[in-house]
């Protein structure tokens, strides 16, 4: 709708405006001035635009509308909010004039409730212009920050595009210019061929041609090297389809993958294969090489040559590549040193793991032996210390041997434990491995074949246990297809399994049954003192031991004669060779030595005797026949041994009736008596002791007070078998024990009245506690069986108890059987119920008072009565003298200085000696 021109209003100086088209405000419109003037029109009919006049009360909506925006007049978006405001207010009013004209019958005069009506709205047209205000200045805020930013990123994309653009433009002209390069060296490389014949006759043409060759085979040399690249990935997602493929035909779940069974495959051959490693690492350099190559000579004007010998620089420098130019070679010089480092590594790896492992083989004792002619000691125990040093002893006049040790312990532990022990080697060389002797492949390792001794060491623990171990290495050993060289030393615990260690080894097979052999030796020493360090002289390399050597200027000699025969050494026995080379000891003086025969001697070492001239040596007669006399006896067992029975059926017979033995343990007596009943004792068939059972701990003081310690006539002092395992807990409760026991003897003794109280026996005085244990020592034997040689020092220096080194004795047996087989025939005799062995004598059954005799002519007289004299002990010394020299020396001898003693055969009674005899000069002899 519009309005004629001819409405005036005193506004119309409004039309100077920008606008172009006004509406009137709501209260120009219901004026009562201009109500006749307006004519009634059909709303919305046929719209025009209106006159570029302006009335009064249009200009004055126009100002008030457009006050607030009249610093931004020139934006469009403030243009169009205002249009679209004013036409809808026009709307409005001119609808309200229509309902006007309409009520009062065309009256056109306002009522009171309309006039306030038009003010409420009024009002609410401000708050709705002032909210459209402030949306309208948020708007135009962001839009101003979107078209800076806009602003920023185009010149930033500017910028790069011409960047990229240069940069692709250099390129072209890098690439226009190596191409120049490349035929103009072309051409150069012809004009030098052609030079020496004619170069007028080069065709021009011809050179695009083998340029164009040359880059068909560059490109087919780059495209042959991706492809290789890229065959291994699409082999693998090949394998990876058709597992997948064959898993969904099938539809087995539990089938194993294709690439699964690849890679086992790989795995069993990298682990099969000795040099596995080594040889894919060889591969993989080459192939690097050779793709590299390719790579390079499709990259570079190079030669195919040239192209590989710069692909090997790469990968053996990665630092080869700085000197590439162009984009192509150093992407392929890049990766071919790339993969050059890798292989670098892996190489380092390799070499680094390879000698790890030879390092740690020889650090765990893994590697081989190569020797010969060696000792080799199976197995570890508290013995092997004492082993060692006797076999280092044996081998000093040999300038040295090798004994080589191989246990189930770690080869630095065991070198560590050889480290700590206190003794020198003498140039004896000690190698350690780690293995088992139950295992071919370990016994090969030492190098089993070819010792000349090998000696299996029982372990510590349960007898039954160590004597099957022991069993099963024999077997071992005998399955070896090379055979063995030497001969087998097997230390035993029981001799109840001897019998069938020997079936099984058989004639390579030599056994030492420590454990039995040292109980019996313990009942030897108990009843005559000093008889323990008399073994360890003869046993020990140290001094002297037994030899069997052939002497053929002796064939024909008697033993009489041949007795007296050698000055360096004393003969014991012979060994027959017409009946199978059995030893006899102590054979009759009439026996005739044959040919092959060999002499028993004892002697400092094997090269240190021969027979000489036969002597003149005055014989004479034995001053007085040997009365043997029983007498009761108490004796005292401390602690429990497995062969416990054994013992006490020695006792049995060589006590005199009505002897009592004493035992004290902490095993109940319900359970001893069946211990000893299923060892093979019958208590009732006892014929001359009698047992006393008493439970105690020979620790605690109270309860060996409980005993009548000063009536015993010997005590011995056993290694407990519950502390067995441990030397030093079993040497530690025997030291324990024996100071228990002195001091509770030295309390209830008579010392004064004693019968040696005036002898001097050390530098302790007689008020001192050791003197009064020393004392009390003269009345009663004690023999304490000591496990470690250490602990020797310190009863040794005390001098209140003789001793008897169990390990270190059984130590020796075995050095000395490894050395020479033949003595095991000896010690066998020696350590058995029957037979001959070691004992000590009375001086007054060989000589009168104040007699001059030599050893030769004590060597005939001792003749008389079936025996050998192998040596003496003077009253002044402390260490007894076997194998004397200057046997053909005269001197004079005192009755109250020499003691000598024998066994019998005729009663297997040992006669006890007297403690006032062992501390005077003794004589030892070889009895029958």
């Amino acid at each position: 709708m519009s309005f004629n021109s001819d409405a005036s209003s005193p506004s119309t100086s409004a039309a100077t405006t920008t606008r172009d088209w006004i509406f009137p405000s709501y209260s120009f419109i219901h004026s009562p001035q201009n109500v006749h003037r307006t004519a009634r029109r059909r709303r919305f009919s046929s719209y025009r635009h209106p006159p570029p006049q302006f009335n009064s009360a249009a200009a004055s909506f126009q100002q008030r509308t457009a006050g607030d925006d009249s610093k931004s007049d020139s934006s469009a978006i403030s243009r169009s909010r205002r249009r679209h405001f004013e036409f809808g207010n026009y709307e409005k009013s001119t609808r309200l004039l229509d309902d006007g004209l309409d009520g009062d019958g065309g009256e056109g005069i306002m009522s009171n409730d309309d006039a306030v009506s038009s003010e409420k709205f009024q009002l609410k047209e401000a708050k709705v212009m002032e909210t459209e205000k402030n949306f309208s200045g948020f708007l135009r805020g962001r839009l101003r920050v979107r078209w800076q930013l806009a602003f920023t990123v185009a010149i930033l994309i500017t910028v790069f595009s011409s960047l990229i653009h240069k940069n692709f433009s250099l390129h072209k002209e890098v690439t226009e210019l190596q191409d120049k390069i490349s035929k103009l060296n072309v051409s150069l490389k012809l004009c030098n061929l052609l030079d020496s014949i004619d170069i007028h006759n080069s065709s021009p043409e011809d050179i695009p041609v083998d340029d164009l060759r040359s880059k068909s085979l560059k490109i087919a040399a780059l495209a042959v090297s991706i492809m290789l690249l890229s065959l291994p990935f699409f082999f693998l997602k090949y394998v990876d389809y058709v597992s997948n493929s064959r898993r969904l035909l099938e539809n087995n779940s539990e089938e194993v993958s294709l690439n699964k069974q690849l890679a086992y495959r790989v795995d069993v051959f990298l682990s099969v294969t000795p040099y596995a490693k080594p040889l894919a690492l060889l591969v993989a350099t080459l192939l690097l090489i050779c793709l590299g190559g390719l790579a390079l000579y499709g990259v570079t004007d190079d030669s195919l040559a040239d192209s590989l010998w710069l692909s090997w620089t790469y990968v053996a420098d990665s630092g080869n590549h700085a000197n590439s130019e162009g984009i192509g070679p150093r992407l392929v010089s890049v990766s071919i040193s790339f993969g050059g480092m890798l292989i670098f590594a892996m190489m380092l790896g390799l070499v680094s793991d390879a000698i790890s492992e030879k390092f740690d083989s020889l650090r765990k004792g893994r590697s081989e032996v190569v020797e010969r002619n060696h000792t080799l000691i199976l197995g570890w125990s508290d013995k092997l210390g004492s082993l060692l040093n006797q076999l280092a002893i044996a081998n000093e006049s040999l300038g040295g041997g090798t004994v080589v040790v191989m246990a189930e312990r770690d080869k630095e532990e065991m070198e560590l434990d050889i480290a700590k022990m206190e003794f020198d080697f003498r140039g004896t060389s000690v190698i350690c491995r780690s293995g088992s002797p139950l295992i071919l492949a370990d016994l090969k390792k030492v190098s089993v074949s070819k010792a000349r001794a090998i000696i299996v060491l029982a372990e510590d623990g349960n007898a039954d246990q160590s004597d099957a171990r022991a069993l099963r290495t024999v077997l071992s050993l005998t399955g070896v297809k090379e055979g063995l060289r030497g001969h087998i030393v097997v230390e035993l615990s029981d001799l109840d399994n001897e019998v069938l260690v020997k079936l099984v080894g058989g004639e390579l097979v030599e056994t030492v049954v420590a454990h039995d052999v040292i109980g019996r030796l313990m009942i030897q020493c108990a009843r005559q003192p000093g008889l323990a360090q008399i073994w360890e002289d003869i046993l020990g390399f140290e001094n002297c031991e037994f030899y069997i050597k052939r002497w053929p200027q002796l064939d024909g000699m008697q033993f009489e004669d041949v007795l007296i025969s050698f000055p360096e050494a004393i003969p014991c026995g012979v060994k027959v060779a017409s009946r199978g080379g059995k030893i006899i000891l102590n054979p009759e003086d009439s026996y005739v030595l044959q040919e092959g025969d060999e002499v028993l001697v004892i002697a400092e070492d094997d090269d240190t005797y021969s027979p000489s001239d036969l002597p003149t040596v005055w014989r004479g007669n034995l001053p007085k026949d040997e009365v043997i006399q029983k007498s009761f006896e108490r004796i005292l067992l401390c602690g429990w041994r497995r062969d416990m029975e054994d013992m006490i059926m020695v006792l049995d017979a060589f006590l005199a009736d009505g002897s009592e033995l004493w035992m004290f343990n902490e095993v109940p007596e319900k359970e001893r008596e069946r211990k000893l009943t299923d060892g093979g004792l019958d208590i009732d068939r006892l014929v001359n002791i009698k047992l006393v059972n008493r439970e105690g701990n020979a620790v605690i003081r109270r309860h060996l007070e409980s005993l009548p310690l000063e009536s015993f006539d010997s005590i011995l002092i056993l290694a407990d078998e519950s502390v067995e395992d441990s030397a030093i807990q079993a040497d530690s409760r025997s030291l324990a024990t024996l100071l228990l026991i002195r001091d509770i003897q030295a309390k209830r003794l008579p010392y004064r009245e004693a019968l040696v109280s005036q002898v001097h026996r050390g530098s302790f005085s007689q008020g001192s506690w050791i003197g009064e244990m020393q004392q009390a020592s003269d009345k009663s034997v004690i023999i304490s069986e000591i496990l470690d040689p250490r602990t020797k020092n310190l009863l040794s220096m005390s001098k209140i108890s003789d001793y008897v080194l169990s390990n270190e004795l059984v130590s020796m047996a075995l050095a000395m059987v490894a050395e020479d087989r033949q003595i095991n025939d000896v010690l066998e005799e020696l350590f058995a119920e029957e037979g001959n062995e070691l004992h000590i004598r009375g001086a007054d059954l060989y000589l009168h008072e104040g007699e001059e005799l030599s050893f030769y002519e004590l060597l005939l007289r001792a003749r008389q009565r079936r025996e050998i004299v192998i040596g003496y002990r003077l009253a002044d010394t402390e260490k007894a003298v076997i194998n004397p020299t200057a046997k053909n020396e005269r001197r004079k001898w005192s009755l109250k200085d020499v003691f000598v003693g024998r066994l019998g055969q005729e009663t297997r009674a040992l006669r006890k000696m007297s403690l006032y005899q062992y501390y005077g000069l003794a004589a030892l002899v070889v009895g029958s």
